[in-house]
């Protein structure tokens, strides 16, 4: 039977690689590193530095382009049926000699992502190993210095979509938001609310700001837009806390 070792390898960092995902990327038969696309080349090209940097340049590397979301399609149903044909990609590229199949994945594979979930697909079915990584929670406090929750309190993990379809969760002192496309946090009352906002995290090209919502959002937003244009494409978070907290 193939073993399907999903390895978290955080924000972009080759730091960021654990004993443990060393370890098991130096045992592995075949490792996947997906393509997605000319505008998105630096994720592919960061996954082969980390790759090279555990194995040097003769790793067992096979390459393969990543299907694109069809967004005429309602959302579920365009997730649904991309992650199907991501699945069918994954299986016409690991040949049946491939016992030990790697696949590298951004922050950690059980926190607002779908690489499980896409593995659930295989027929026939490998087991799944996951190797844990640092997320880009963890990474966004560490590089404000800020703890994660308050003193006995609570803190939520959601969707910039969320955030925008239905504001803030009832209840919550501290939330997360993640998967962003473009300012969800301008639903908010920003003098409600302090932000700490990061993107590329853990890469050289590295930003950060922070701020009560009202005085720093708008500056957020122009950084944001700013770095897409730059690079074709952006990864970041953000932690809201209730000033009130």
């Amino acid at each position: 039977m193939q073993t399907l070792f999903l390895i978290g390898i955080g924000t972009g960092n080759p730091d960021h690689l654990t004993v443990e995902a060393r370890k098991t990327l130096a045992e592995a038969d075949l490792i996947l590193i997906p393509r997605k696309g000319a505008d998105r080349a630096d994720l592919a090209d960061l996954r082969r530095q980390i790759v090279a940097s555990v194995l040097g340049a003769d790793a067992p590397v096979v390459e393969f382009d990543l299907p694109r979301r069809d967004p005429a399609l309602p959302y579920l149903k365009a997730v649904e049926d991309w992650h199907d044909r991501i699945a069918a990609v994954w299986a016409a590229s690991i040949p049946p000699s491939a016992k030990r199949v790697a696949l590298l994945v951004w922050g950690d594979p059980s926190l607002y992502d779908s690489t499980l979930r896409i593995a659930a697909r295989l027929s026939p079915a490998p087991k799944v190993r996951v190797v844990p990584g640092i997320t880009a929670l963890q990474v966004l406090t560490a590089a404000h210095g800020i703890p994660l929750n308050t003193l006995g309190g609570d803190f939520t993990v959601t969707t910039g979509r969320r955030l925008r379809d239905h504001g803030w969760p009832q209840g919550a002192t501290t939330l997360v938001v993640m998967l962003d496309q473009g300012a969800a946090f301008e639903v908010l009352e920003g003098s409600a609310y302090h932000i700490w906002w990061g993107a590329y995290l853990g890469m050289a090209n590295q930003l950060l700001h922070a701020g009560r919502l009202d005085e720093v959002g708008a500056e957020i937003r122009s950084m944001r837009q700013a770095a897409r244009a730059a690079h074709g494409w952006i990864m970041d978070i953000y932690l809201l806390r209730r000033v009130d907290a």
